[in-house]
């Protein structure tokens, strides 16, 4: 089968594609290891109209249904070594094209980066660091009591897909009780996770932190505003690591003021990064760090093993497992 790489990101396709995952994909395919663009695709549209499968990352362009029949008539698979597929799959998928996505691979730092951030905040990590930092120690020892500490702490976990799932498996390690919120969790995976579910209002009141992993659409957007925020308990922390889109920022930057007991500590925003001068910058109990919790410089290489692997598999006639279907669009990220 012809097969190439396609992407409009050479400095991602660069390091994605690790030297060692490019010989071994040349070892089981015709890939030359070159990257291609859309543009290409225009130029030389005779040299592509034979390619069955692609390989892709962050920079996959949006090919419309009528642009694959036209540029790629004989494709069968995509192989994206990167998470979310919401910008490009859709057409693919209605044409017919299989599509295949490392989101698995990209969850996992963001489920070590998420669990990390959890367990920090049991212990007040962020105001007492603030604090110490500048010398108040009074006031940090004026904030402990029984609020610090993890044991039996309550933690919320907003979404249990993919990352949400990795979360609660990392935090069995720990002795904290997990509530989750996720409409289309069923009661057995619900068990399997070892997790209470509520609805999104109690486990805002119940939950001392709370780590946001819904997948980002329509019906989610700015769906954690005011009222979720000032209802947490004291001195309770609110973790983003899924999209900033779907806080109401205005209202997070307003609990924030009221509520100086409150900490977030956001790794996404809405816009990225906040624009100048945004209330984020100056909110001493608000933590910014910049999109860092999603695969990063040796983490990359992971997502495209796993597409590798994935390949491998679907020549073999082996079980493929990480296809994408159009149901699943629904609800992912």
């Amino acid at each position: 089968m012809k097969t190439v790489i396609l992407c409009d990101n050479s400095y991602h396709a660069k390091t994605v594609f690790t030297k060692k995952v490019l010989s071994r994909l040349m070892t089981v395919s015709d890939l030359d290891g070159v990257c291609y663009t859309k543009k290409e695709l225009y130029s030389d549209a005779e040299r592509f109209k034979d390619t069955e499968v692609i390989f892709s990352t962050w920079g996959m362009p949006y090919l419309s249904e009528e642009e694959i029949d036209l540029l790629l008539p004989a494709l069968k698979c995509v192989f994206y070594a990167a998470g979310s597929v919401q910008g490009f799959a859709r057409p693919f998928l209605n044409r017919g094209v299989r599509v295949f996505s490392a989101w698995a691979a990209n969850a996992v730092p963001v489920a070590e980066y998420a669990t990390a951030q959890i367990i920090l905040a049991g212990k007040d990590f962020y105001c007492q660091s603030r604090l110490g930092s500048v010398g108040r120690w009074q006031d940090a020892r004026e904030r402990r009591g029984s609020q610090i500490g993890n044991y039996h702490k309550r933690v919320g976990l907003i979404g249990c897909g993919m990352i949400g799932s990795m979360v609660a498996k990392r935090l069995k390690a720990f002795d904290v009780e997990v509530l989750a919120y996720d409409p289309f969790l069923s009661a057995k995976r619900a068990n399997e996770l070892g997790v209470s579910t509520v609805t999104l209002s109690e486990l805002f009141s119940c939950c001392e932190v709370v780590s946001n992993h819904l997948a980002n659409n329509e019906s989610t957007k700015r769906l954690l505003g005011y009222e979720r925020f000032m209802s947490m308990p004291p001195y309770s922390v609110f973790i983003n690591t899924g999209r900033g889109a779907q806080v109401d920022e205005e209202g997070l930057c307003r609990a924030l003021k009221e509520r100086p007991d409150l900490s977030a500590v956001l790794d996404v925003t809405e816009p990225e990064p906040p624009v100048e001068g945004h209330p984020f910058y100056k909110l001493e109990n608000c933590f910014l760090t910049p999109h860092i919790a999603g695969s990063l410089g040796n983490e990359l290489a992971r997502m495209s093993e796993y597409m590798a692997l994935e390949y491998e598999s679907f020549v073999s006639g082996g079980v493929c497992r990480y296809e994408i279907t159009l149901e699943m669009l629904k609800t992912m990220a």
